[in-house]
């Protein structure tokens, strides 16, 4: 790919490119003339100019197109080795051969060029409803806790000698909720723009998959009453990896499965070893996801019709692209029973805990 980016850039490599497959072309077929005719070997040169201007810019394929002619007339059209042409039939002929492959050349490349301004406007019109949807998002999700953290603290200094404990308690509970939310979604939208930037460098160690749950877990804690989330440790192995980027990766799931999920529901892990990777499944006993929308649910800024008010739609495309930055992948399918399962698979190396000062 880096070497077609750079023959694309380079003019001067064109040039050398396209006069040398000619004249290999031209080459090939001079030693078969008496099998294929120069009837065929017109044809065949009319092909090579076409692919030619598939990939290279106008001014190297018209000069082709016009080398291609002379070659073909010196070569292969009677008398040979000369540029005379004895029948008005070849004549006409050449003349034909000679435009069309001027003209194959210029309409192919200006098709080319037509094709990458489409496309160009396309991107910029993708573009441009990213960012219209990330503002919209934004506009909510910065607004709402901002007022919350700006209203709570007001309260706080307005009344603070007629507030009770649990009053001020509450206020401060209701700070800490809207800052973490305002954390969280400053944490995606930078590791979004890590992601966009190709930024993301795997920095891996030896973790114990064990204890990173438990962390994740511990971090997604709500009320008994709200959310269940279970997950029994197992004798697993240490695991290379990156665990801040893994650990990250959890957080959206669950985090994703706590808002998505009614009240009450319950959320269950589990990690086991492969031959060669760490795995990690999560599941919910929610509704599950439409199967007409599975496909979209890691994209950027994509949001379920008709789900509920929150999220910038970061959360799965984030984890999704931290478990690629790994060569991993994570998987969707809703169970039968119902509610999601999300299957993380990371390529990595492991290790049993007790060699583990010997790596």
């Amino acid at each position: 790919m880096e070497s077609f980016r750079h023959i694309n850039e380079n003019r001067s490599l064109q040039f050398l490119i396209s006069i040398g497959s000619v004249l290999f072309i031209s080459s090939i077929c001079y030693l078969f003339i008496d099998f294929i005719g120069y009837h065929v070997v017109a044809l065949i040169l009319l092909l090579m100019v076409s692919i030619l201007a598939m990939f290279f810019k106008i001014l190297p394929v018209v000069i082709v197109a016009v080398l291609s002619a002379l070659i073909w007339n010196f070569l292969f059209i009677q008398p040979q080795l000369t540029f005379k042409i004895n029948t008005p039939e070849d004549a006409l002929l050449f003349l034909m051969y000679f435009v069309i492959a001027v003209m194959n050349a210029v309409f192919t490349t200006k098709i080319r060029k037509a094709e990458a301004q489409a496309r160009k406007r396309k991107e910029k019109e993708k573009t441009i409803q990213l960012y219209n949807t990330l503002f919209n998002s934004l506009s909510h999700e910065l607004k709402t806790p901002i007022a919350a953290i700006i209203g709570s603290v007001d309260t706080l200094k307005e009344n603070s000698a007629k507030l009770s404990e649990d009053n001020t308690v509450d206020l401060y509970n209701e700070i800490e909720i809207a800052g973490n939310r305002l954390n969280r979604q400053v944490k995606n939208l930078l590791n979004m723009s890590r992601l966009e930037s190709g930024s993301i460098h795997i920095q891996p160690n030896w973790y114990d998959i064990n204890e990173l749950i438990y962390n994740v877990i511990e971090n997604n804690k709500v009320g008994e009453n709200e959310h269940k989330i279970i997950y029994d440790s197992k004798d697993l192995p240490l695991f290379l990896f990156d665990a801040t980027l893994i650990e990250q990766i959890l957080h959206n799931i669950i985090h994703n499965a706590i808002q998505y999920t009614p009240r009450g529901s319950t959320i269950e892990i589990d990690a086991f070893a492969t031959d060669n990777a760490c795995v990690i499944k999560v599941s919910d006993n929610g509704k599950g996801f439409p199967d007409e929308y599975m496909e979209q649910v890691f994209e950027k800024f994509y949001r379920l019709p008709k789900s509920i008010a929150g999220g910038t739609g970061l959360g799965l495309s984030i984890a999704q692209g931290f478990a690629q930055a790994h060569n991993g992948k994570i998987e969707l399918k809703n169970k039968i029973e119902g509610g999601a399962e999300f299957t993380i698979s990371i390529p990595a190396k492991m290790t049993d805990p007790k060699h583990y000062q010997n790596e």
